[in-house]
């Protein structure tokens, strides 16, 4: 296994047509079915990254920009931004195209962690990253802080845990 990988070798681009099964009341995709989506094209980045069983540590963040209609196509663009031992940050951007004008629109973004595993379920240490475009490198000089913020709402959540009553 190399040690450095480029974020490019872990690029996923999911293109779908958005139909009327797909969209809520409103005739726009529904966030499940995207997120749904964000988690598939994520899961197989760091798998391609890792070339190990990957599972979902947690969905960091997933911010709707704009609404995505019944006559856009969505396409997700996923690949992973920074790592750690074992773990792997994975952003997804998600552009919809209107199929009648071209016109695209940035309509969500995203970011989730996973965990590379060994064969018995272990975590297992991954290919450090090495950044080449000026959104990969921006990505990549911005991650401690989400790391941070990460690290602080896991926290948060473990405590809040102890007194949630089942």
């Amino acid at each position: 296994m190399k040690n450095t990988k480029t974020c490019k070798e872990s690029l996923v681009i999911k293109t779908s047509r958005v139909f009327p099964l797909d969209t809520n009341n409103h005739n726009t995709l529904f966030g499940g079915k995207l997120m749904s989506y964000i988690d598939d094209v994520a899961s197989i980045s760091a798998a391609m990254h890792s070339r190990c069983e990957v599972v979902t540590a947690s969905t960091d963040s997933v911010d709707f920009l704009t609404p995505i209609r019944q006559s856009d196509s969505v396409s997700l663009k996923s690949y992973v931004s920074y790592v750690g031992r074992s773990s792997m940050e994975v952003f997804v951007k998600v552009i919809a195209e209107d199929l009648k004008t071209g016109e695209k629109k940035l309509a969500a973004t995203s970011f989730l962690t996973f965990v590379a595993l060994d064969d018995n379920g272990k975590p297992v240490i991954v290919p450090k990253i090495s950044p080449e475009s000026d959104e990969e490198i921006m990505l990549y000089n911005t991650a401690e802080h989400r790391i941070k913020v990460r690290k602080d709402r896991r926290d948060h959540s473990e405590a809040f845990a102890k007194v949630v009553m089942l």
